[in-house]
């Protein structure tokens, strides 16, 4: 299985160098592309009454031509509704010329009881938003109720940022070549497409790998190489040890579940960090987890020379005082030494939004620790304003702006939650769940990430591998789930990846 995404321009190119090294020219990836969406119609929809194929002027519309030829040849009852002209001299205009169905106008189609539609109107590529018959054509469709099977991504789709362009169609199977696009995992667009399946027309991995995509689905499979294994002769700090900062007497839980999380996935040690007051409450809920006493700089200071622990968690529970950012800067700026990375996550990363030009500028010096952050949409909003206002870019965009501005890896959150690299490498999660929609789900993922790091994991692979075990807890955990049962959760997803 391959993980790059491709935007549209990627995917352009991987045309591109395709046909320029032959044999197959631009027509033939087009009919390959048309005979693997007709096959799919055969196999999903033998029993279809007729089959309505929409197509658009360009080669997504080539692709259609295809399906309809193909379909008509075999004895299918194929109706083809178009909108516009393939340019003469075209990969489209070819089709079109091969394709011996009657071409009706778009305005004309509505969809029957039995039909399936094939929408190969407009493809990635789209950068406007759909009007006119193509709107009508998508609300006869929904009307209808008849399923919908998209030709590279439904139409009214952006491929490189998952917009919906005004409207869109909502399939129930989206058909797309040698990658998936961003456009596939981003909402909204990936709630239209449905089932994806990725057709191979004969692009090789070597011409996918010429267009330099740094965008990755990500999945166990491309990271598990750095996936830490404990050695035979390994003590618990050679695991790696993670501390976790605490809140006060009533705000300890949040600490505690990173902790808990981090130690279920590999820590050998983990140590939680609590304020005086809170040490008796921090007590009587841990066990394994070592309790440490740490009221100021000094003290975490102290423990950092004795310990130095690999990886640190600063935010869950911390409140979002200004003096919160504050510490959480004076922690960069001694890191050298005494610790190798930290993980800023809920109230440490509100509390920096309040000393935002301190932040960015302690994350220039050439000595900053390793930093992982994880926001929500609102966290992500505070610290980086600039770039969440920005409406041209897209969710992928936004979090690469972000990595960049803030030196750091960012795991920006949600369904369809991003990971972005300072160099510009990105992955896109696909295997979220609505389970994890409850409280102190976050302060986990954040342990998690606290303890691949502590073993050592790079940082960017780590974030991935974190986000991708948190939500297989979860489903592996199922309806019910709240975020006490995560750490426990994991221990099966640990196993399962030979951790």
């Amino acid at each position: 299985m391959a993980f790059e995404l491709l935007t549209p321009s990627e995917m352009a190119e991987a045309d591109r160098l395709t046909i320029a090294a032959g044999p197959v020219d631009g027509i033939g990836l087009m009919r390959r592309a048309g005979g693997a969406i007709a096959d799919l119609v055969f196999q999903r929809f033998p029993g279809a009454r007729s089959v309505h194929v929409l197509c658009g002027p360009g080669n997504n519309g080539g692709d259609g031509y295809v399906v309809a030829r193909l379909l008509a040849e075999s004895g299918v009852a194929a109706r083809l509704f178009a909108t516009g002209t393939p340019r003469s001299g075209s990969d489209a205009a070819l089709a079109a010329a091969e394709c011996p169905v009657t071409v009706e106008p778009l305005a004309a189609f509505a969809p029957e009881a039995g039909a399936v539609v094939v929408d190969a109107l407009y493809g990635a590529g789209l950068s406007k938003s759909l009007d006119g018959e193509v709107v009508q054509a998508i609300e006869r469709t929904a009307a209808a109720g008849v399923p919908v099977i998209a030709v590279d991504l439904p139409s009214g789709v952006s491929g490189a940022s998952g917009e919906v362009l005004g409207s869109a169609f909502q399939a129930v199977l989206t058909v797309t070549f040698a990658r998936k696009k961003p456009g596939h995992l981003l909402y909204p667009g990936r709630g239209q497409c449905g089932e994806v399946v990725v057709a191979d027309i004969g692009i090789t991995d070597t011409t996918v790998a010429a267009t330099s995509a740094r965008c990755f689905e990500n999945d166990p499979a491309w990271w598990r190489s750095h996936f830490p294994s404990p050695a035979n002769d390994a003590h618990k700090y050679s695991r790696g040890h993670v501390g976790v900062f605490s809140g006060g007497p009533s705000a300890t839980g949040a600490a505690r579940l990173s902790a808990m999380a981090a130690a279920r996935a590999g820590a050998g040690a983990v140590t939680v960090l609590s304020p005086g007051a809170a040490l008796a409450a921090n007590a009587a809920h841990l066990t394994s987890i070592i309790l440490r006493r740490s009221d100021t700089l000094q003290d975490a200071l102290a423990f950092l020379g004795a310990r130095k622990p690999e990886a640190l968690v600063y935010g869950p529970g911390l409140g979002s005082e200004p003096e919160i950012g504050r510490f959480a800067l004076e922690l960069m700026s001694v890191a050298e030494g005494r610790f190798g990375a930290l993980v800023l996550d809920a109230d440490g990363i509100t509390s920096l939004s309040h000393r935002r030009a301190a932040f960015f500028e302690a994350r220039k010096r050439p000595n900053a620790p390793a930093l992982v952050l994880t926001p929500h949409h609102g966290e992500f909003g505070r610290l980086f304003p600039e770039v969440a206002a920005d409406a041209s870019l897209s969710k992928l965009e936004r979090a690469r702006a972000a990595a960049a501005k803030a030196n750091a890896v960012i795991i920006y959150k949600g369904p369809d939650t991003v990971i972005a690299a300072p160099d510009g490498r990105a992955a896109i999660n696909a295997n979220g769940t609505p389970l994890l929609a409850t409280a102190g789900s976050g302060d986990v993922l954040s342990g998690i990430v606290a303890a691949l790091l502590a073993q050592r994991m790079p940082a960017f692979e780590a974030a991935c591998a974190a986000v991708w075990m948190h939500a297989e807890a979860a489903r592996r955990f199922g309806p019910g789930l709240i975020a006490e049962d995560l750490p426990l959760a994991l221990r099966d997803v640990v196993a399962a990846l030979g951790g």
